[in-house]
């Protein structure tokens, strides 16, 4: 029997798995410190397998209620809840890697900043700023956005995009060279019924919109997008200063697209992943996969090519439940109102975690191909060698479907399809397995400069490639008037 076969078995028995089970002392353990309320992350390996077989893996997986944290051509990444979670032994020589995962709680992540009020925050300097120091909660985070507009008037406006499920603001920050003219009359009007300034002109300069983690659970996408925001407005003379790029481009950016799933990892389950709105009347079953339901090639169902391409509607409970329609989420519906109202967009970058890829479109399927994929490819590998020199982080690069896997509703086919913005990317950001979602603070900076650099680079490369596109244009133009 092949090393994936058994690996079949192994997830298609899991419920009845407590038997005879062991983990051998040979056996890779990543780091070992062991917590009383912590998991373990197992990794599978899946070397020389194909799409249908790794289809075939998270078929089984989504069956039984499996946390699969990462999919990729060489192995599957299973959080199971508690260290003890026994595996049939027959099977254990084939687990890689085990790392155990931690529960932090917002006792242990701030006992050691009791200095996290925004007052300490020193957000005039990018350099000495402590606020890259800690993870932060949702209120931490608006205030951040807050501050910024005050610390950085000429540069910053915040601007409401709607309400979750739980009531709770969502909040996009502009940035550009130029503040908005009616801003001050907006900030002196005591009937505004908005805390913040709603204000805005509309610019000239092409635009690129960020967001940070629609799944709860992946704390560093959220941290970076906030990192990038700073470093934006951060003064020309700081060493990590991208502000540059303000001089030819507006940025967008939504930190938390999902504040109530990113609000429950720091209260309820520090793995959440979906949203937290109600599912279907009568249903126990909470939230949705936000990251499924953008109407882009929509699907309620899941479709194995390589189990008689069988079909199945995914259980409401499922990590992966991408709602009973498109655009059902709250948060989901929002951002695509919001990005109706940019004008300009020249570039849309979804950071996640982990895995440490650069994607491009498509998700939903690994046979089509979009029609700019070559300029996509370009800057994507252009990009992860910029970012690389920094730290010598690498990343993988290429379409969605092939560095992870197929996926309907993804946001990335729907801004590249839908909104029509050619340069429409996915970055998981660190690691590649060693803490999986578990990032630790430390890593905050280090991964928000290498993504400065990243942007950076994407920035540069788009100007340039449509500057020679426009005067293609206007040569093809000329030559063909003068033959007239």
């Amino acid at each position: 029997m092949s090393t994936l076969s058994r690996l079949y078995l192994f997830l298609f028995f899991l419920p009845i798995s407590l038997l005879h089970a062991f983990v051998p002392q040979s056996q890779h353990i990543l780091h070992s410190e062991q917590t009383s309320d912590g998991g373990i992350l197992r990794r599978f390996s899946l070397v020389d397998s194909d799409d249908s077989e790794v289809e075939r893996v998270l078929w089984f997986a989504e069956d039984y209620g499996m946390d699969v944290w990462q999919v990729t051509r060489d192995h599957v990444d299973v959080y199971f809840p508690t260290s003890t979670t026994p595996i049939p032994s027959f099977l254990s020589p084939f687990v890689l890697s085990e790392t155990n995962i931690s529960h932090v709680s917002f006792s242990q992540t701030h006992a050691t900043s009791p200095g996290s009020k925004s007052t300490n925050w020193g957000l005039h300097s990018l350099e000495n700023s402590s606020y890259h120091d800690d993870y932060h909660l949702v209120d931490e985070i608006d205030d951040f956005l807050y501050n910024i507009t005050i610390t950085y008037p000429d540069l910053a406006t915040l601007i409401p995009v709607g309400h979750t499920f739980e009531q709770r603001e969502m909040y996009a920050l502009k940035l550009s060279r130029f503040k908005p003219s009616n801003c001050d009359a907006c900030e002196e009007d005591s009937n505004n019924a908005s805390e913040f300034c709603q204000c805005g002109k509309q610019s000239s300069k092409p635009g690129i919109f960020i967001i940070g983690a629609q799944h709860g659970r992946e704390w560093i996408a959220t941290a970076t997008s906030l990192y990038l925001a700073h470093a934006l407005v951060a003064n020309y003379s700081e060493p990590r200063s991208i502000s540059h790029l303000l001089d030819t481009y507006d940025f967008y950016i939504i930190p938390s697209p999902n504040p109530d799933g990113y609000h429950f990892t720091w209260h309820g389950d520090r793995f959440w992943y979906k949203n937290r709105m109600a599912n279907a009347p009568g249903s126990n079953c909470v939230g949705v996969d936000m990251n499924r339901n953008w109407g882009y090639k929509w699907r309620p169902f899941a479709v194995s090519q390589s189990i008689t391409k069988k079909k199945k509607h995914i259980d409401p409970c499922s990590h992966w439940y991408p709602g009973s329609r498109p655009f059902e989420a709250p948060e989901v519906n929002n951002i695509a109102n919001f990005v109706t109202t940019l004008p300009n967009l020249h570039a849309f970058i979804d950071l996640r975690s982990y895995g440490q890829m650069l994607s491009t479109p498509f998700s939903y399927s690994c046979k089509k191909w979009p029609k700019d994929a070559e300029d996509q490819l370009e800057a994507a590998v252009g990009a992860t060698h910029a970012l690389r020199k920094l730290y010598g982080t690498t990343f993988q690069t290429g379409p969605l479907c092939g560095t992870l896997y197929r996926a309907h509703g993804n946001i990335v086919d729907w801004m590249y399809r839908k909104v029509d913005v050619k340069y429409s990317f996915a970055v998981h950001l660190r690691d590649t397995g060693t803490y999986g979602f578990d990032l630790p603070s430390k890593w905050i900076r280090p991964v928000g400069e290498e993504t400065a650099d990243m942007l950076s680079y994407l920035a540069a490369f788009i100007a340039k490639n449509e500057r020679e596109c426009s005067l293609f244009v206007l040569f093809d133009f000329v030559f063909s008037v003068s033959f007239v």
